[in-house]
């Protein structure tokens, strides 16, 4: 697969809290926050941006890191390392990203409300969908602080990176955080979806078992057997919706996703005629 273009994304800065990214914008309709996973934006990052846009929603793909548009596969397997470390590098030292404590918010998350607020406004809908990924994946369940977000997807969540045992069962979400998310899901019908394969020890089955204990049936957990994976990709079966997906119909990884885009239909668009859009 070669770099992609995002000819197709309206590119635009959006200033929260005097920090300033680029956000890629397309489609109509409510908005999704599609948080890439490290290296960054890449041409499947994008890919599921645009299947978001065809079910009748704006895809909003924030630039957080890496280099928008490329793709990590394009030099090999050593290209793949090399690119991915000059990604994560830099995230790991910075203040705005909580990569190794438990019971933390990413300070990041605020400026990931703020987009999801303006969003809103701006696109309309009953609200705000949000998928982050591996690196991101905790960040869609901690802005579901604010009440623009109404369909939070987790898929893979990575951090804090789960060297510890105590580090394995926990997520990047402050206590006080999931508690206000404890109460939406009760007063509200929140439902958090979370994706990940059985084998994967990045995002380790701990951690569903911590949201399950926390969320109760408000979280959904797909997990999917390492078999599913695409075997293609050069990494242990891990990215649900991007790297390890066979988007072929009858394939788990593509019945995971169809899940994810149902529930974005479900939640964000408003029915028409009585039926949701297809």
């Amino acid at each position: 697969m070669a770099d992609d273009s995002l000819a197709d994304f309206e590119a635009k800065s959006f200033t929260h809290d005097g920090r300033t990214r680029t956000v890629y914008r397309a489609g109509t309709g409510p908005a999704v926050i599609v948080i890439a996973e490290m290296p960054g934006i890449t041409p499947k990052v994008a890919a599921l941006a645009r299947r978001i846009v065809g079910i009748g929603c704006t895809a909003v793909m924030p630039h957080l890191f890496g280099v928008p548009g490329k793709d990590p596969l394009a030099g090999g397997r050593l290209g793949w390392m090399r690119y991915g470390a000059s990604s994560m590098l830099p995230v790991c030292v910075s203040r705005e990203f909580t990569v190794l404590a438990t019971n933390r918010t990413s300070p990041v998350v605020s400026w990931l409300r703020a987009l999801a607020a303006d969003e809103h406004t701006r696109c309309g809908g009953p609200g705000v969908g949000a998928i982050g990924m591996c690196f991101t994946g905790g960040f869609a369940l901690a802005m579901a602080t604010h009440p623009s977000l109404i369909a939070p997807v987790l898929a893979s969540p990575s951090l804090p990176f789960p060297l510890t045992k105590g580090r394995k069962g926990a997520i990047d979400c402050s206590g006080a955080d999931l508690d206000v998310i404890k109460g939406r899901c009760a007063a509200e019908n929140l439902q958090v979806l979370g994706l990940r394969f059985r084998g994967d020890t990045i995002a380790p089955p701990q951690r569903f078992q911590f949201l399950r204990e926390q969320l109760g049936d408000a979280f959904v957990a797909v997990e999917l057997d390492d078999s599913s994976a695409n075997p293609e990709a050069l990494m242990k079966p891990h990215s649900v919706v991007t790297e390890h997906l066979i988007d072929e119909p009858g394939q788990p990884t593509r019945a995971a996703l169809d899940q994810v885009l149902d529930l974005f239909r479900t939640r964000l668009l408003l029915p028409r005629n009585g039926e949701l859009p297809e």
